[in-house]
């Protein structure tokens, strides 16, 4: 029963089981058990991927998965709980990772079918310790607080039965008196929780008592618990490595109490499966230290019985540089993961696939269903997004609120308001988009080197139009940036990913009224690569010639480049130029002057009679050309619906110039057979080769 989500089975399949049953032990949405693919040894599982790929989504599925019959987490490392302390907490007492393990805990320990709370005194005694470095007499109400937060993961019963709440009372009570007005209270505060947890017959309370040992055994305790907490309180307040030995011993604390909770064939009969982590952006500081807490510990042989799922944005992190590595559908029956001597090698990072064209057709289907949807709107979705779930999802909602508004064409639906929340008023859906996939700043600056090409073009943007201050460093920067979240790299763009750069140029041409930044950045390319004679430099020139709407100047290169060009370079050229960006029309001088889509008139013909070839060129093969080149503009323009007769039109016009090129007759009679029907479903133009041709 996968909920919502596409093309992800491999991981939550139940016959046979994918990849969650078969780590947690229990089917999703089920309590039936199911055989365990990893014994003692478990993969630390990292789904990566670049935004918008799903990995959130992902993880909340598998937590709803599990839910209600096995104990589960979710944490993100971007929630702003994680970014800094409190008011008032002192940095000293506070860290990303004893905030996260203390998140962790607080929704492990909810009571599941058949079983009742787990407790984690080992986990309380350490945040503790940790807590009272910023305590003090002065500030009772913080330490009030905090203290009640942690003590309430102590206890197995209910937090609405009465007594944890006394319990919880009565503790906090002690370690008030503890305190003196001045000097630290560290040691006090571990003296009074000592004392705590010494008090009374109960199992409850014999737990406490072993959990409290357990400190012993910190490095240099000589097996007493009040000096292994001290110097575990310590090794915190230090910072630098020093805090993450102590972090690294409150992992193990919270991991020995879920092994507590799961020892015994009594408690092991009424939990049946495996307790789950989730760790969303893994990459922060609290999912990092948690992740690299738990590789040393089982490189070091300390195992645990927890499955972590989590998620990395990108692909690359240092402490995964040994990790196996599959992808999704490759985990889909069994791992093949071994676990090598070092900690990286404990992980198993998973890449996610984008959607398929026909999950684009039955996610779109679904969400607009009862709405006339356009026959090639779904592929052409899927060509546009090049299967980013969170883009075809959006464009989907978009769809089913703007299709019976008008909307006919995808950059339409891009542009249009979309409501994402009921109480929310809508936006249009590509801001919704941009503020997902490039949050956190930089959004004007990246906006400007989308129509860049290369790191030199995008010095040229931003020396002309963007603060002085960002200059070289700030290319460098985002290109960086680009790398580590995970956006691929495509020769001859800034920004490799086609789906990114279609949404910024969107944003680009939309930031004035009258496109003036759209056009200025488009003329500094233009000077830019008319600087320099190459036929590559020349291809960019007419590139953004060609998006400011000067169709005349490719043309005429074109034209005379054909009897002589090869013909494989030439077909290059022609789908290169032609992918400028197109919105509106424009006057003969390149003025952008809105109005409906005129490509598809001029590549059927329909505007041969008003045009002069220039004198002395051949007419013919100029007004071919001139067809041909705005067939695959408006064919592989990814924010229109391609045109079924353009594309007719497109196949005769390249079958004609096959007549005139002997010896490339065959690769120009291939892209006759190939573009039309690539361009209608949504595929990109492929410039057939000397083996394709001759088939």
């Amino acid at each position: 029963m996968l909920r919502g989500l596409h093309g992800r089975e491999p991981l939550f399949d139940t016959d046979p089981p994918g990849l969650a049953a078969r780590l947690v032990g229990l089917r999703p949405y089920q309590l039936r058990s199911t055989p365990y693919e990893h014994g003692d040894d478990l993969p630390f599982v990292v789904f990566a991927g670049g935004r918008g790929l799903g990995k959130s989504a992902l993880l909340a599925e598998v937590r709803a998965a599990y839910q209600g019959r096995t104990p589960v987490a979710l944490i993100d490392g971007e929630e702003t709980q994680f970014a800094g302390p409190p008011a008032e907490r002192p940095g000293g007492a506070w860290s990303p990772v004893a905030q996260g393990l203390t998140t962790v805990a607080e929704q492990l320990a909810e009571p599941v079918t058949g079983a009742r709370r787990i407790g984690f005194p080992r986990l309380v005694s350490g945040l503790l310790a940790v807590a009272a470095g910023g305590w003090n007499s002065r500030d009772l109400p913080r330490l009030r607080h905090e203290a009640e937060r942690i003590l309430l993961l102590n206890d197995p019963r209910s937090f609405l039965d009465g007594f944890a709440g006394r319990w919880v009372s009565k503790v906090i009570a002690k370690l008030i008196v503890s305190m003196s007005s001045t000097g630290p209270a560290v040691e006090p505060i571990i003296e009074a929780t000592l004392e705590a947890f010494g008090e009374g017959v109960s199992p409850t309370h014999r737990r406490l008592r072993r959990a409290a040992a357990w400190y012993r055994d910190y490095p240099n305790a000589g097996g007493n618990p009040k000096l292994g907490l001290i110097l575990l309180s310590g090794h915190f307040r230090a910072g630098g490595d020093s805090r993450t030995h102590a972090e690294r011993h409150l992992v193990r604390a919270l991991l020995a109490d879920l092994d507590d909770a799961y020892a015994g064939v009594v408690r092991r009969s009424h939990r049946p499966g495996r307790p789950v982590v989730l760790i969303d952006n893994v990459q922060e500081p609290a999912g990092r230290g948690l992740m690299e807490a738990v590789l040393r510990d089982r490189a070091d042989g300390i195992g645990d019985r927890v499955v972590f799922f989590s998620a990395l944005r990108g692909y690359a992190l240092p402490a995964l540089r040994n990790a196996g590595r599959r992808t999704l559908a490759e985990v889909a029956r069994g791992t093949g993961w071994e676990p090598g001597a070092s900690p990286s090698s404990r992980a198993l990072v998973v890449s996610l696939p984008p959607l398929t064209p026909d999950h684009t057709l039955h996610l779109v289907g679904a969400v607009c269903r009862g709405l006339e949807v356009p026959p090639q709107l779904p592929h052409a979705t899927h060509r546009l997004t090049g299967g980013s779930p969170l883009g075809v999802t959006l464009l989907a909602e978009s769809a089913r609120q703007n299709l019976p508004r008008g909307a006919t064409s995808l950059g339409a639906l891009l542009t249009r308001d979309v409501a994402l929340h009921a109480d929310h008023t809508g936006r249009p859906a590509h801001q919704e988009l941009l503020d997902r996939l490039v949050p956190g700043g930089r959004l004007d600056e990246l906006t400007v080197l989308a129509a860049a090409h290369d790191r030199d073009s995008a010095l040229a943007l931003a020396r002309e139009h963007l603060p002085e201050d960002f200059g070289a460093a700030g290319v460098l920067g985002l290109e960086e940036r680009l790398a580590e979240e995970g956006w691929p790299t495509a020769e001859g763009q800034f920004v490799g990913d086609p789906f990114l750069r279609t949404l910024l140029l969107l944003r680009l041409h939309h930031l004035d009224a009258g496109h003036e930044r759209w056009t200025a950045a488009h003329r500094t390319l233009v000077d830019h690569y008319g600087e320099r004679d190459t036929a590559d430099a020349a291809r960019y020139r007419l590139h953004h010639e060609l998006a400011l709407g000067r169709t005349d100047l490719a043309v005429a290169r074109l034209r005379d480049t054909f009897p002589g060009a090869d013909v494989g370079d030439w077909l290059g050229s022609l789908v290169f130029i032609a992918s400028a960006s197109y919105y509106h029309a424009h006057d003969a001088e390149g003025r952008d002057v809105g109005g409906p889509d005129h490509r598809a008139a001029v590549a059927l013909g329909r505007t041969d009679a008003a045009q002069r070839p220039p004198e002395g060129a051949d007419a013919v093969l100029h007004l071919r050309v001139r067809r041909l080149l705005h067939a695959v503009w408006q064919l592989t323009d990814p924010l229109v619906l391609p045109d079924p007769e353009v594309a007719e039109r497109l196949r005769f016009e390249l079958e004609q110039l096959s007549n005139l090129r002997p010896g490339g007759t065959a690769l120009l009679w291939r892209a006759s057979r190939d573009w039309p029907s690539d361009a209608l479903a949504g595929r990109p133009l492929r410039v057939p080769d000397d083996e394709d041709g001759g088939r």
